[in-house]
C-alpha cells in the first residue's frame, strides 16, 4: 500500500477507536455492534492484511489500553466498509474462565491467532 493510503487508513482506525469509545460510553454494546453494510465486493487478502496491520500499528499509540473486542469491532467495521464480509466472533472457555474476540473472514481468523478458533467455544457472532 502506498504511504498516503496507509496514513489515511491509520487515521480512519484512530477515528473508529474514538467512535467506539464514545458509542460504548453512551449506548453500551448496542451502540458499537458492527452492522452489515450495503457495500458489495470481496476486498482481497491484501486489503485485509493492510487493515489488520493498520489496527496493530495504531493500537500502541491510543491513549488507553485496547481490549480484543474493541480491536475486533473496529477491524470488522473497516473491512465491511470496504466490501470484505468480516464477522466478529466472541469465544470463551468455561474453566478456568477465559474469553476472547477475533475477526473471521470466510471462516478463517483474520486479525489474531487461529488457535482461539479451535480452543474456545463460540458465544456469539456479530
Amino acid at each position: 500500500m502506498k504511504g498516503t493510503r496507509q496514513a489515511s487508513l491509520r487515521a480512519r482506525v484512530l477515528w473508529e477507536l474514538v467512535r467506539y469509545d464514545l458509542l460504548f460510553a453512551c449506548r453500551g454494546l448496542r451502540g458499537v455492534r458492527p452492522r452489515p453494510t450495503a457495500v458489495a465486493g470481496t476486498g482481497g487478502t491484501e486489503l485485509e492484511t493492510a487493515i489488520c496491520e493498520a489496527v496493530r500499528s495504531v493500537a500502541p499509540f491510543y491513549w488507553k489500553p485496547l481490549r480484543c473486542l474493541q480491536r475486533s469491532i473496529v477491524t470488522a467495521r473497516l473491512m465491511r466498509s470496504r466490501g470484505i464480509p468480516a464477522e466478529v466472533v466472541i469465544g470463551y472457555r468455561a474453566a478456568p474462565f477465559f474469553s476472547h474476540a477475533w475477526v473471521e473472514v470466510a471462516g478463517r481468523v483474520a486479525n489474531d491467532s487461529p488457535v482461539y478458533r479451535t480452543r474456545l467455544q463460540v458465544l456469539d457472532r456479530l
